[in-house]
């Protein structure tokens, strides 16, 4: 091909082609190297005098943006020039040696889960800084990711706003409007298809990227929740960790209230390990009614614990079990929540006292000298010593008990904590009741932070002792002790009062506070 454009750039191939033009791979013929570039062709779609003078403004002003990203991060190919001929535009830019994710995928199959990760931490400093020049890409997918030889890092290609500008027609109002939406079906979530891209479109694409080179399947080859919009895919992917697959399943969700707001906050979530909401089951909680007599049970020897920092990623200094100012104290109960639903199990039945006649018992009042257990428990040396279960003595108030079989709440407890052993925490998630979840100061991230904690930082959990204290048809309220066996090795008791409420909906228990 000898073609010649603008008196300067001599065409070697056509690289591919669509409705709005052409682009070639060229050389610079006024440059000694003869260096090689990439030249798009774009024309308009209407050929209408008004509509070109307004494109070519339009295409000026994109220019002159693609310049300036281009410059501000070697992710983005620089551009070298733009010029118009017989009608037509013309964009001309780097070109970028290497591989675009689609043809590295045809080449070496599924990637791993440490590429897709490495993948995403190299682009999402780029999406954050294109999304605070009030700029979004809306079509990002493997075609527009090159991964470049010499560096392997992801360059990001092919913006969509000049192709938008193509697009440019009046509507029957007479006002200059685009005619078409940019994006590519599948990687584009619904907001976008409707024409009304936000920022957190390019992660929803971004996300979808991430589920095509862990699965090697095409958006169209997945399934759809029919209740909830969400693309259910990590069946095909089983060996990703929950980190991972927490982050990709909040970067899709289908209202983009429930993504990552913003392109930093979804690195972060990567680099602490933290993990997304998986779909909750509905919880009804249980109707308002006068409360039933109590089954009162004495509970066992209690004993002094420590106060746990509750912020991840903290380091995890002991702190003085006095009581603290500012909504500190909230702030240790509320860590509970993110902390105290970890362990696996064992219960202690209650032994019912010989005693002739029924009495009612009161709780005790907790002891001044107990602290209030946070969210991760005090990660110290501490001797793995298991406290002694005396058999608390019983004694039970004559009522008749509920016909309804239902697990007992000591067996939920155990249940919770055998889950959180097993790793599934999507499922020990939905056991929490939906105002537990959604408590800001026990979870601030929500399922993030729930997942950074059983997810990579918990080994296991050890539920040494169980006591029932009270107990009636909606709630039970339960007394615990643990021992957290953490990543590093070391062991970690804590103690950790739980309420139960009885989900009838579900047929199950469901943690609904925890102190």
């Amino acid at each position: 091909m000898q073609t010649l454009l603008n008196n300067r750039y001599q065409v070697i191939d056509t690289l591919g082609g669509g409705g709005f033009g052409e682009t070639f791979l060229a050389e610079d013929t006024q440059m000694p190297s003869r260096r090689r570039c990439v030249i798009k062709q774009l024309k308009p779609i209407q050929n209408n005098p008004q509509v070109y003078q307004l494109v070519q403004e339009r295409f000026q002003r994109e220019a002159a943006i693609l310049e300036d990203l281009g410059g501000a991060t070697d992710q983005i190919p620089a551009l070298y020039a733009y010029f118009q001929s017989e009608g037509q535009f013309y964009v001309v830019q780097e070109l970028i040696q290497g591989q675009t994710l689609t043809a590295k995928m045809q080449q070496q199959g599924r990637f791993s889960e440490s590429a897709v990760k490495e993948i995403l931490v190299n682009l999402l400093p780029v999406l954050e800084y294109i999304h605070s020049k009030r700029i979004i890409h809306r079509d990002i997918k493997p075609d527009n990711i090159i991964l470049r030889d010499r560096d392997r890092k992801p360059v990001l290609i092919d913006f969509g706003a000049v192709r938008e500008t193509m697009g440019t027609v009046f509507n029957s109002q007479g006002n200059p409007t685009s005619s078409i939406v940019i994006g590519t079906p599948g990687y584009m979530p619904s907001e976008q298809a409707m024409g009304r891209p936000v920022f957190s479109s390019d992660l929803y694409s971004l996300g979808m990227t991430a589920i095509y080179l862990l699965t090697g399947k095409q958006p169209q080859e997945l399934e759809t929740d029919p209740r909830t919009g969400e693309i259910i895919w990590s069946h095909y992917a089983l060996n990703v960790s929950p980190t991972l697959a927490g982050v990709i399943d909040k970067a899709i969700a289908y209202h983009p209230r429930d993504r990552f707001a913003t392109a930093r906050e979804m690195l972060q979530a990567l680099q602490i390990g933290a993990n997304t909401f998986p779909p909750t089951q509905p919880y009804n909680p249980p109707p308002v009614a006068s409360t039933p007599p109590t089954i009162p049970v004495s509970p066992g020897v209690s004993y002094q614990q420590q106060t746990i920092p509750v912020s991840p990623g903290g380091s995890y200094q002991p702190t003085n079990p006095q009581p603290t100012h500012n909504g500190q104290k909230g702030v240790l109960i509320a860590s509970l929540i993110a902390g105290g639903l970890i362990v696996g199990a064992a219960i202690i039945g209650f032994a019912i006292a010989n005693n002739k006649q029924p009495q009612i018992a009161q709780s005790p009042q907790p002891s001044n000298e107990s602290a209030t257990i946070r969210n991760q428990p005090q990660e110290t040396a501490t001797p793995n010593t298991t406290i002694p279960s005396p058999t608390p003595s019983v004694q039970v108030s004559p009522i008749t008990p509920t016909s309804v079989e239902r697990p007992s709440p000591e067996q939920a407890i155990q249940n919770y904590f055998a889950i959180i052993n097993q790793g599934q925490f999507p499922t020990s998630w939905n056991l929490l009741a939906p105002s537990y979840q959604n408590n800001r100061k026990l979870h601030p991230n929500g399922y993030l932070s729930y997942i950074d904690w059983w997810g990579n930082r918990v080994q296991s959990v050890y539920v040494s002792q169980v006591n029932l204290v009270q107990a009636n048809e909606n709630a039970a309220t339960l007394n615990t002790n643990l021992e957290y066996t953490m990543k590093t090795g070391k062991t970690v008791p804590a103690k950790v009062t739980f309420l139960l409420l009885w989900d009838a909906e579900n047929s199950r228990w469901v943690v609904g506070d925890t102190r």
